[in-house]
């Protein structure tokens, strides 16, 4: 009687291959998470600034509303923003959102005069401190 026996040893992974690249992802997970929070924030605040820009360029809307002197502050703002973002890839889930706090403060008091009811209903994310703080706080959960 011939014995035929089946071995399963070629271009498999060793079971000490596999609990080192377990090790390794768990070693590597708090990282990722890090990088993961920096690219939202920074994503956060280009996607705010870039929405402004495009509303204040919209006569129908928010460029239409706000006299010469309020789009000039806030495109200097916008401006503020954008550069930063260009300037500082690499800067820290802080940095970004203290970026987007200091261009919300300057936008925020404008909107609010345009919207007293619920400001930041007509510009989606511009809610801030009055009337739609949920905006800002959704996008953190991201």
């Amino acid at each position: 009687k011939e014995q035929i026996t089946i071995t399963n040893d070629q271009n498999r992974l060793s079971p000490d291959d596999i609990e080192r690249m377990v090790n390794d992802a768990e070693k590597f997970k708090e990282e990722d998470e890090k990088i993961k929070a920096q690219v939202e924030a920074k994503n956060g605040l280009e996607s705010f600034a870039y929405s402004l820009k495009a509303q204040l360029g919209d006569q129908e809307k928010l460029g239409g509303k706000v006299s010469e002197e309020e789009k000039a502050k806030m495109e200097e703002a916008i401006k503020v923003a954008t550069d930063f973002v260009d300037n500082n890839p690499n800067a820290s889930v802080e940095e970004f959102d203290a970026a987007k706090k200091e261009l919300e403060s300057i936008v925020q008091p404008i909107i609010s005069k345009l919207y007293p009811e619920g400001a930041g209903q007509q510009g989606g994310e511009q809610g801030g401190e009055q009337g739609g703080e949920q905006g800002g706080e959704e996008k953190d959960e991201l």
